[in-house]
């Protein structure tokens, strides 16, 4: 952009990948509302906190809450809302953390956009596959009942589409295993990835 100027920190990367201990990633949840995504990421979160990991989740209520207040539910907001998530989640591991987002994300043009802004070494996907029969009987929310009588537009699975990742790093069916047993499986898969090389943890 025109007169703008970015600057680099004193402070590299490596160093705070050294000083943290543990590898930065991106460690992303996708799928319909009321599978099971929001409930993943806390219990991940609270999980690898007590290991002793720096982790920190962005989750899509919270995130429309306040930087995303002002943009609706159309595709070119909903590509902005996921724009200004992987921005965010960028400057959050360039400082070294680990960060989970859970966001019904359903484009796979956003998904790819938020692990292009990160780098995609950084970034893991990981899809909450769960029927659209079994999100509406859980519908702990009420939006499907809404969507359905036409009460909110844009609904993803009722008036809007969702474009499933075609190879996640990670699928779970929370529709045909219950969450304790997604939540064992996920833990099993992200945490390794964020363990440092033990050379670099030689050279502390």
């Amino acid at each position: 952009m025109k007169n703008i100027y970015p600057f680099n920190s004193k402070v590299g990367y490596g160093q705070r990948r050294m000083q943290m201990q543990q590898e930065p990633r991106l460690v992303w949840l996708t799928g319909l509302s009321g599978s099971g995504k929001s409930t993943l990421a806390l219990r991940l979160e609270h999980h690898l906190f007590h290991l002793g990991y720096k982790v920190f989740l962005l989750d899509g209520d919270n995130i429309r809450n306040g930087l995303c207040r002002d943009l609706g539910f159309s595709k070119q907001d909903r590509k902005e809302n996921m724009r200004r998530v992987a921005e965010v989640a960028k400057l959050m591991l360039d400082a070294g953390l680990v960060v989970i987002c859970a966001f019904i994300s359903p484009y796979r043009e956003e998904r790819e956009l938020a692990r292009q802004v990160v780098g995609p070494e950084r970034f893991t996907e990981v899809y909450i596959n769960c029927s659209l029969q079994v999100c509406e009987q859980r519908d702990t929310k009420g939006l499907y009942a809404k969507a359905r009588q036409g009460l909110i537009k844009d609904f993803t699975g009722i008036s809007a589409p969702y474009e499933a990742p075609q190879s996640p790093h990670l699928l779970l069916r929370t529709d045909r295993e219950s969450i304790d047993d997604s939540l064992q499986k996920l833990i099993a898969f992200v945490e390794p990835q964020l363990r440092l090389p033990q050379r670099m943890k030689a050279a502390m």
